[in-house]
């Protein structure tokens, strides 16, 4: 079952050209209305509306949300976390991949090629708060081989637009 739903995560969706450009103005404001994007795309609601469900149903669109500064909401730190691990299997892999998901400083986390086996991106209030995240929680995991902290002195580009 697991395999199936990785292999499916693979399958890649034919989109055509009005479905790029719907996506495309969902990406800009995902609270556009159907009427706005069938106006901006030329085609009535109807299709527009049809376009965006299916794309949500075959996961293109995996979810809408609301992308927050976090310098306004007091997490001033942004901390690329490189990690490697002892063991490479796949039971120690699940059991940090486990905590990763649970912890609320971590805000992305990518499983990469190199000498590190995973990056995160940790959002906190301070180099105090880090410190903690550092000492008491990544730090103390059993299977950590190697840590890099690497601190975000500005941000030249972050979307999350693709197309």
């Amino acid at each position: 079952m697991e395999k199936e739903a990785q292999k499916d995560n693979l399958i890649s969706v034919e989109l055509d050209e009005k479905d790029r450009a719907i996506l495309e103005l969902l990406q800009q404001n995902a609270k556009m209305t159907v009427r706005e994007i069938a106006h901006a795309v030329h085609l009535s609601a109807t299709p527009v509306h049809e376009r965006i469900k299916r794309m949500e149903e075959t996961g293109v669109i995996r979810q809408y949300a609301a992308l927050v500064d976090h310098t306004k909401v007091k997490k001033g730190l942004m901390v690329i976390c490189y990690v490697s691990l002892k063991e490479h299997n796949k039971k120690s892999g699940a059991r940090f991949i486990k905590l990763i998901l649970e912890w609320k400083e971590v805000t992305e986390c990518y499983n990469i090629s190199g000498e590190f086996d995973f990056m995160l991106k940790v959002v906190v209030e301070d180099m105090d708060a880090y410190y903690d995240f550092h000492v008491n929680k990544i730090s103390q995991l059993e299977n950590i081989g190697q840590l890099q902290s690497a601190f975000v002195m500005g941000i030249i580009k972050q979307t999350h637009q693709m197309l």
